[in-house]
């Protein structure tokens, strides 16, 4: 638990932290509880850095605009998984591109909906759960995901097996998470961040709960190589593995996210792949 979300820890009644699993049902409705109470607060934090319309991949700040990994999106149907607030999908809206943007949390999708209202970007938007994507196979030209609902599902395979079931042939799945590597270390900014608490091949998730035992928050670790597992075994193909390194100049902190720590091991894994 943080300060940074005192609010919604508050508000759910989170009193611990319970070193135990957490299955697909249970993490959908702790998640959807906890982005709901937390969303006012995430936004009033990264809102301007995120932006209205703009499409950042990661803390570090990799735009799209830069790093093109969709490519031409110009006409093209296109699927953001865990959308958030939806600036990514705004920004290829603006782009030419007919996107349907996702989230679990009636929270995000209110940001969301006052979003597409300020810009005049109306993106649909729907709200479901990353590992049961309610359209039908082979309805999207790509499918994108920047920090979203990943690391929140139980199951990893089963979210790349949904996106591989609504792509068409040759689409792109690029998808940006927390690098594996840093579940080894504490979520401080700072020097405390340094040090190696949790071994990287302990699955067990990270779960927060109420006093009743009941979890207000669950997410769930994978290794690099079960990332890659996951990818093949949902028929995938694996084309690159982008590690962002912290740009100069740089100064922001998020959450975990710092300077300090940018500079020694990467914070970010952005794995780009596409359908055969």
């Amino acid at each position: 638990m943080s300060d940074q979300h005192a609010s919604a820890e508050l508000a759910l009644g989170t009193t611990g932290i319970a070193k135990r699993g957490a299955d697909a049902d249970e993490s959908r409705a702790a998640n959807r509880v906890w982005w709901d109470a937390d969303a006012d607060d995430y936004h009033a934090e990264h809102g301007g850095f995120l932006g209205a319309a703009d499409f950042v991949w990661c803390p570090e700040g990799l735009r799209e605009a830069d790093a093109g990994f969709l490519g031409d999106v110009r006409g093209r149907r296109v699927l953001e998984v865990g959308c958030g607030s939806a600036p990514c999908a705004r920004w290829l809206a603006g782009r030419g591109a007919g996107v349907v943007a996702l989230d679990l949390s009636a929270g995000m999708l209110r940001h969301a909906r006052a979003g597409n209202a300020a810009t005049g970007l109306d993106v649909p938007l729907v709200q479901a759960s990353a590992d049961q994507l309610p359209f039908r196979d082979g309805s999207f030209d790509a499918a994108c995901s920047a920090f979203g609902g990943v690391p929140f599902v139980a199951d990893v395979g089963e979210v790349f097996r949904e996106v591989a079931r609504v792509l068409r042939p040759g689409a792109p799945w690029v998808f940006s998470v927390t690098h594996p590597m840093r579940w080894i270390f504490p979520d401080d900014p700072g020097p405390g961040g340094l040090t190696v608490t949790q071994s990287y091949f302990d699955r067990t998730p990270y779960v927060e709960v109420d006093e009743s035992g009941r979890a207000t928050y669950v997410e769930h670790h994978r290794t690099t190589g079960d990332y890659v597992r996951a990818l093949v075994g949902a028929g995938l193909e694996l084309l690159d593995l982008v590690e962002p390194e912290w740009p100069a100049g740089h100064t922001r902190r998020w959450g975990q996210w710092s300077p300090l720590r940018g500079r020694l091991f990467p914070g970010t894994a952005i794995f780009r792949t596409r359908k055969p």
